[in-house]
């Protein structure tokens, strides 16, 4: 009877094990919010959208206040069309910024949006004109040394005499008059 007790406890540790490892799968996964009111869609064109995903948050102030639906490249401009869902319970000026933030120095990457002063809304269908791009860590690493190694090709090489005589003045010079000088 003992061990079928510390089978069954054995069996339930197992489950609450799984159950705790899906629970974090989801939670990674951005699948565990819902979105609870009605929403309207507007749409955002970046150059470049770093490894911002669909469902990725959107936040304003730090609240989520939508999250990003889809995202498409536009074959005529070669830029990210990025369909963002917001809540419509917060209404955004027309001249509201879209900008691609990272949470952490290598967290995920959501969509900032910072209100203008417009006194009209965005509504379903508008589009975001003013946006900045996701900073790309791999691509300012790769321009810091760029600049580097630019800056060390500009730099005159060191000579090895630290007279002002040039070569010709030295060779027609005598000793002596250097010891006048």
């Amino acid at each position: 009877m003992e061990k079928t007790t510390i089978d069954l406890w054995v069996g339930i540790f197992v489950a609450m094990g799984f159950a705790a490892l899906l629970g974090l799968a989801m939670k990674v996964g951005n699948l565990t919010t819902t979105d609870v009111g009605k929403t309207y869609m507007v749409t955002a064109n970046f150059e470049n959208i770093g490894g911002l995903k669909p469902r990725a948050p959107i936040k304003s102030a730090g609240v989520v206040v939508g999250r990003v639906e889809g995202i498409k490249l536009d074959p005529k401009t070669y830029e990210a069309v990025v369909s963002l869902n917001i809540d419509q319970r917060y209404s955004f000026p027309k001249d509201t910024f879209a900008n691609i933030y990272t949470a952490g120095l290598l967290g995920e990457q959501y969509v900032g949006l910072e209100a203008g002063g417009d006194e009209t809304s965005l509504k379903n269908g508008d589009k975001i004109i003013q946006t900045q791009d996701a900073v790309v860590l791999e691509k300012l690493i790769s321009q810091f040394l760029y600049s580097k190694a630019t800056e060390n090709d500009d730099k005159p090489p060191a000579t090895a005499a630290a007279s002002t005589e040039t070569g010709a003045d030295a060779l027609d010079a005598s000793p002596l008059d250097k010891i006048g000088k």
